[in-house]
Parts: C-alpha cells; structure tokens; sequence
C-alpha cells in the first residue's frame, strides 16, 4: 500500500534549524507511512530550497504568512492525510506507532502533547496549560502539529490565508473531531527563555483578542513586537 502520508512544513530561514525535525520524520519515512514532503518557504534568505532538493522534498514559496503557507502546501498534496509540522518542531521517538494506531482506529483529526526542549517549572506551566487548552477546549496551536485527512481538512475548509491564529481558526472548524495522540511535539524554547509566564500570558491574552474579533493581522504585528 502506497505511504498514506503528505508531510507539510512551512518555513522562514530555518534551513540552519530544520535538521532536527526532518531526522524525527525518517522515522516515518522508514515505517512506509510518509510518501512525501512539501516545503513552502515564505521567502527566506538561507538555501532552504537547496535543503529541500537534498532530502527529495517539492518545494514551492508563498508570500510570508503562515497560514497562507501552509494552505499552499495543503493544495500540493497527493496522499489520503496531511501532517502540518512546524521547522522548529521535533515528533517524539516512538510517534509512528500514535499515529498508526490513529490512522487504523479514527477518521478524526489529531494533534500531540507538547513539551519544549527545556527544563524547570516555567516550560512545564506552559506546555501544561498548552495541552489542557487543547484537550478541555478543542484548540491545539500549531506548535503541536495536526495530522488530518485530506477529506476532513476540505470539510473544514483548510487553513485561513492570515498570519496569525491560522491554526486557532482551523481548530475551530474541527470542534468535536480533534484527539490527542500519544506522542510528543517537542518545540524550540528559544523564543520564551527568560520570559516564559509573560509570553504564555501575551499568547492567552491574544487568543482572547481573536475570540472577540480583532483583526489576525494587528495580532500578529503584536505578536512580533
């Protein structure tokens, strides 16, 4: 049987970064479950496309907004289920055997546990309320990643061409038909070192904003401040 999954990536001059997350995906590859790999780079001044070209990946560029990326690449597909996975994100040992228990049990979407590549307390707050948020509201970011079916992703109507909240406004199209997989999502820290408890609480303060209509556009340009 043909491999059943298409491997999304969105990327922004991460071809020095991505090494991590490509190497958790052989994984799958090796397993017969990846039948192949999308890179949609959103103009990057590094040789992603080079990287690409190394590893058998197609390759395409979009204007720079995540979900615009990720709904180009969403289009690209050929295989039955999509897998959208961060640059920054590593897949935990042992996540084929979630997923082919998921593939072979559910036609529902799912996303994983996160945990950052850190230690202490303030990573395993975040990464706790992440997950409760998830499984108690139905809303996984994507740092999480999502492994969908490509019949349930045209159902929902993919991903909003906006560049933030892009996989808040997905989740939401996908109420009552997202589980969590018993694998890890293992994310970059990089970005909350030395202000986790202000960034997780600018996150939730922005989500809140969202709920209540603020434009993603003005979010994003103050989630980039």
């Amino acid at each position: 049987m043909p491999a059943p999954i298409s491997v999304i990536i969105p990327t922004l001059n991460a071809a020095a970064s991505i090494g991590p997350t490509l190497a958790a995906l052989a994984e799958g590859l090796e397993a017969g479950l990846v039948g192949e790999l999308i890179i949609v780079d959103g103009g990057s001044e590094d040789d992603i496309e080079g990287v690409a070209e190394q590893i058998g990946a197609r390759f395409t560029a979009a204007p720079p907004s995540r979900g615009g990326q990720l709904a180009t690449g969403g289009d690209m597909t050929t295989r039955p289920w999509l897998l959208f996975i961060h640059a920054d994100t590593v897949l935990s040992d042992g996540w084929v055997a979630a997923v082919q228990t998921h593939l072979a049990t559910t036609e529902k979407a799912g996303y994983f546990r996160l945990r950052f590549d850190a230690n202490g307390l303030p990573p395993q707050l975040v990464a706790g309320w992440a997950n409760l948020r998830s499984r108690v509201f139905g809303l996984p970011y994507g740092d999480q990643a999502l492994l969908i079916s490509a019949v349930l992703y045209a159902q929902a109507g993919g991903y909003p061409d906006q560049p933030l909240m892009e996989d808040v406004a997905l989740a939401r199209a996908l109420k009552g038909k997202l589980v969590m997989l018993e694998a890890q999502a293992v994310t970059n820290a990089a970005k909350y070192q030395g202000q986790w408890l202000r960034r997780g609480s600018r996150n939730l303060t922005l989500l809140i904003c969202y709920f209540l209509g603020a434009s993603p556009n003005a979010l994003a340009k103050r989630y980039n401040r």
